[in-house]
């Protein structure tokens, strides 16, 4: 929830009472487990950034496969959790220039993990010859930039229409690689 609060609003305009008020705690009690913002941040960015890579890692993971395979299921699950699960959270991990250095340095370093996840991946393809990129950089931020946009693009959609504009963001991003569109409609 602190996470979130950042990232709607950014770090210079969230306070501590803004904290408890989403939370429904005394600021008091923040202090009991936080000596200020700048912690209370880190470990708000530290929680959010570490759960979501690890939900992402576990999945590809327990999907195994081919490279396409598993980018296919990556980055469907990462449009997942930026488009429904945490939206705000997006606004944590774009401008980490924004933050104070001790926040910067987490942020970065959980960027650095999250990246990993599919550089691996691509890496992985090209090297087998499942994929064809121009460079590897480039591929990856069209990528990022395409699943930090999806959230205006289409989080108004629910049910069948959010799964159907899911699938051929998710063909979009893959043609980047190569793959072609699993979906015909």
């Amino acid at each position: 929830m602190a996470a979130e609060l950042f990232g709607e609003r950014g770090y210079d305009a969230v306070s501590l009472d803004d904290v408890a008020e989403r939370l429904d705690v005394t600021k008091g009690s923040l202090y009991h487990y936080f000596s200020g913002k700048e912690e209370l941040g880190s470990a708000a960015i530290e929680a959010l950034g570490t759960t979501w890579t690890a939900r992402l890692a576990e999945l590809v993971e327990r999907v195994g496969g081919p490279p396409g395979v598993r980018l296919r299921v990556l980055v469907r699950e990462q449009l997942i959790v930026a488009v429904r699960d945490h939206p705000a959270g997006l606004g944590l991990f774009l401008v980490p220039d924004a933050w104070p250095d001790a926040q910067r340095a987490v942020i970065k370093e959980l960027r650095r993990r999250h990246d990993r996840l599919f550089r691996d991946i691509v890496e992985e393809g090209i090297a087998s010859g499942e994929f064809v990129v121009v460079d590897v950089d480039t591929t990856l931020h069209c990528l990022h930039a395409a699943v930090t946009q999806a959230p205006a693009w289409f989080a108004a959609r629910h049910g069948a229409a959010f799964d159907q504009a899911l699938d051929r963001l998710v063909d979009t991003v893959l043609m980047l690689v190569g793959v072609g569109p699993k979906l015909v409609s």
